[in-house]
């Protein structure tokens, strides 16, 4: 085959989205097909998920391009390596040195789409990197040049980047209206894919940092039925975490999760520093449903990817009833604020502190500090006041209602947390619509309206359990029943005997003086392991290992077993990747060296910060003796699969068998490490 066949038919599988199929197309040229085949393996490399290989294919092909003498197409290959580091990296020493390549490559040059390509990355770089100013210069630049020069996605990249600095700066009207206007030119299919993909993202990032719910969820449908056989590279994941977070917001909670999941998958191969991002999101996801296990799993692996995992993890130790705890960390959030580059979330000023005092409202409450949770609402509604969104002023009045509580003003409470009510309501949130009924019954009952503080908190609870806050609503309902506290000095009860027993495939179980017989389940069989030794955490790898039947009780047994019989673990980055974490360390020594001459300390530290983050994921990937360090998908797996099945056991256990059922929506756990942790003043002693 020559290689005008060869380059031909990797053309014809791009076009088609034959990733792979382009790719060995390519294969057969070996390095016989020039900068042609550089380019066309760059673009294949990455539909294909494969990001390192792509930026290695333009960094061969800028390579190549100098050592022939050309100048302008070694210019654009910079660019394009910029483009990409900046998309999927995070890393923005490396992005600002491919950049100054470029412009160096380019300098004095006629006029090319390379030009026009600088300032549009520049604008975005600008952007995740808090300079507003700088970024609208670049995309007024990036429109321009891309104008003259015919370079569409500068022009429609630069658009966005206005918009979103418009925002960000408080033009509220004007950066929506630039957004509907670049919305209705990616639906008319005139703009390139990866470019169409991106600038859908930027849609609903911007929707979602104005907490405009309605407007991200309808940008997200229609990103959602454009992707299909279109979207490429990492934008289906991103575009999946889209869908998780307005799942969390809308309901249910399971859909969400699994979409959560989904994009952590999808994005593993793809993102760097921002993989804290879905990681985050699915913290969130898991700490409605009452999985704090797994959302304390979650927010970890988001910190230790460098991502601020605030105000969930603050939020998270207060539902473990650490509200002292909760202060600390979601002051400190405030104090020192996330300021990694992303495209994800806004990157600097009141839209980034409006969730973490949304959250510093309720922990302070909480812990009775009343007038920090009044501070905490005030500098909300000012927030709420200048974006004008609905969302965010339904935080702001629920916010106010839990200062007013803490403070004793019973008649306020009630008025602001009614208000918050309707508007959570409005906005199509249930799980904020119950937690601000939850309010507005403590409020009621300050009041001394004890009916009314009732029939809140029993609303509360079935809006709990419709989303599926299966933990939210037991609380909610405990509130609505009354339940009065045990006295300190109270005896506890002498233990009660309950059976859980297996014979053949029918399950006998007697709890409360009632006996029912059901076929047996899986999670009956998880269930039944952790009744045999309440107050235990069982891993997850032990619970399948044991219901298999293919290992005795043992942690490290099961865990291993479970592990290769999945398969053999992965390395935590691969060969490439260290490599290509290793150029980025010389690219990033490189800014920091060139900011340090030029006396930019503001860009020392950012570039500081990029060294500290490549550096601990190197050293993350490196065990004993230079040897690479592996990880693998199971342990998720089997959480999510144990999870589930023993939400199905108990779910099918209550309609046999409802006292019981409840007594194990109370007292089992789920998440990596599972358990059966019944109330110390009524314990059960089983029969399994």
């Amino acid at each position: 085959m020559s290689t005008d066949d060869a380059l031909a038919g990797a053309r014809e599988a791009l076009a088609r989205g034959g990733w792979q199929a382009a790719l060995e197309r390519l294969d057969e040229l070996g390095d016989d097909g020039g900068a042609a085949a550089l380019e066309l393996r760059a673009q294949a490399a990455y539909g294909a998920g494969d990001l390192e290989a792509a930026v290695h294919a333009w960094e061969d092909l800028h390579a190549l391009l100098l050592q022939q003498g050309d100048p302008d197409g070694a210019g654009r290959a910079a660019a394009m390596i910029a483009m990409y580091l900046m998309m999927d990296t995070g890393l923005m020493a490396p992005v600002r040195g491919w950049l100054r390549r470029a412009e160096r490559l380019l300098l004095g040059r006629t006029e090319s789409a390379a030009h026009a390509l600088i300032p549009m990355v520049r604008a975005y770089e600008r952007i995740m990197c808090g300079d507003m100013e700088a970024a609208g210069e670049q995309a007024a630049l990036a429109i321009e040049l891309g104008t003259r020069l015919g370079v569409e996605p500068a022009v429609v990249i630069g658009r966005v980047a206005t918009a979103r600095v418009a925002i960000c700066t408080g033009r509220l009207a004007e950066g929506l209206e630039l957004l509907d206007e670049v919305g209705a030119l990616l639906m008319s299919g005139a703009v390139d894919p990866l470019t169409t993909g991106m600038m859908y993202c930027e849609l609903i990032c911007a929707a979602q940092g104005l907490a405009r719910f309605d407007l991200a969820r309808e940008w997200t449908e229609v990103m959602e039925r454009w992707r299909h056989g279109v979207a490429f590279g990492g934008i289906n994941g991103r575009c999946r975490v889209h869908r998780a977070e307005l799942l969390r917001i809308s309901g249910p909670c399971d859909a969400a999760e699994a979409e959560a999941l989904g994009a952590c998958e999808e994005l593993r191969p793809w993102m760097r520093r921002e993989f804290g991002w879905p990681l985050v999101e699915l913290g969130n996801i898991r700490l409605r449903k009452g999985d704090l296990a797994g959302a304390e799993e979650a927010f970890v692996a988001a910190h230790e990817h460098a991502w601020s995992p605030h105000p969930g993890f603050a939020l998270l130790r207060l539902a473990q009833g650490d509200a002292a705890g909760g202060v600390e960390l979601i002051v400190d959030a405030i104090a020192h604020p996330f300021d990694i580059p992303s495209k994800e979330r806004p990157p600097f000023g009141d839209l980034r502190l409006a969730p973490l005092l949304e959250a510093q409202a309720e922990i302070a409450a909480a812990a009775g500090d009343a007038a920090m949770a009044r501070e905490a609402a005030t500098g909300l509604q000012a927030i709420a006041d200048r974006y004008r969104s609905r969302a965010l002023q339904a935080a702001a009045w629920l916010a106010a209602a839990r200062a007013s509580l803490a403070e004793g003003d019973a008649t306020a409470a009630i008025e602001e947390a009614g208000a918050a009510v309707i508007a959570w309501t409005d906005v199509g949130a249930p799980f904020e619509t119950a937690a601000a009924r939850v309010v507005l019954g403590q409020a009621q009952r300050l009041a001394g309206h004890p009916e009314q503080a009732r029939m809140e908190w029993q609303a509360a609870a079935a809006g709990f359990a419709a989303y599926g806050a299966a933990g939210w609503a037991d609380r909610a309902r405990a509130l609505a029943q009354g339940a009065p506290a045990a006295p300190a000095d109270a005896r506890p009860p002498s233990p009660s005997t309950a059976t859980f027993r297996c014979d053949g495939d029918t399950r006998t179980v007697c709890f409360g003086g009632r006996t029912a017989l059901l076929h047996d389940l899986k999670g009956f069989r998880y269930l039944e392991r952790m009744l045999a030794e309440p107050g235990r955490e069982l891993h997850v790898l032990d619970l399948v290992a044991v219901e298999q039947g293919t290992l005795a009780v043992s942690r490290s047994t099961a865990h291993e077993g479970a592990e290769g019989a999945a398969g053999a673990a992965l390395p935590v980055l691969d060969d490439e990747a260290r490599e290509a974490y290793r150029r980025r360390l010389a690219e990033v020594d490189e800014d920091i060296e060139e900011a340090t001459r030029m006396h930019d300390v503001g860009r020392v530290a950012l570039a500081e910060r990029d060294r500290a983050y490549l550096i601990a994921e190197l050293t993350r990937a490196v065990g004993l003796g230079g040897r690479g360090r592996t990880t693998g998908g199971t342990a998720e797996r089997a959480r999510t699969s144990v999870a589930r099945s023993i939400r199905y056991a108990i779910k099918r256990l209550a309609e046999h068998h409802a006292t019981l059922a409840a007594h194990l929506q109370q007292s089992v756990r789920t998440g990596t490490y599972c358990s059966y942790s019944p109330d110390p003043l009524a314990p059960v002693t089983w029969e399994v």
